[in-house]
């Protein structure tokens, strides 16, 4: 794993895009991390109100690194096969950018209202500190 994604648990469209990047990624660059787990998230320095501001990606080899928000799912689109290419696309162009995370915001603050919220909290088959492996999710 090389970088660790903090996503919302109880939120019904995170947890959708936590389980497409799953199983593209299958664990060989992601390892996730609910907001909900706090134990976990003191050992990286990230409290609840950090995780407030949207979803995080840190870089296991420099924990120093760390992208927030829409700037973390562009990191992550980026990292991924061909992901670069868009996110440099969308990047380019006059705008673009700026309306996206004025999306993201939105989407972050009406998540629950606009998405529903889980009854109980997603657990990744990839959690933060296990080595990729084949089991099902």
């Amino acid at each position: 794993m090389n970088y660790h994604v903090i996503y919302d648990g109880n939120c019904n469209l995170c947890v959708t895009l936590v389980q497409l990047l799953e199983n593209l990624d299958q664990g060989r660059i992601f390892d996730y991390i609910p907001m909900q787990d706090e134990e976990t998230l003191k050992t990286f320095c990230v409290t609840s109100q950090d995780c407030e501001m949207g979803m995080i990606l840190i870089d296991a080899k420099f924990p120093e690194r760390r992208w927030q928000g829409s700037d973390a799912a562009e990191e992550i689109g980026q990292l991924l096969p061909v992901g670069n290419m868009f996110i440099s696309a969308y990047r380019a162009m006059p705008g673009v950018k700026w309306v996206g995370d004025r999306a993201y915001e939105q989407m972050r603050d009406n998540r629950y209202s606009w998405f529903g919220k889980r009854s109980s909290t997603y657990k990744s088959a990839y959690p933060v500190g296990c080595a990729a492996t084949s089991s099902s999710h």
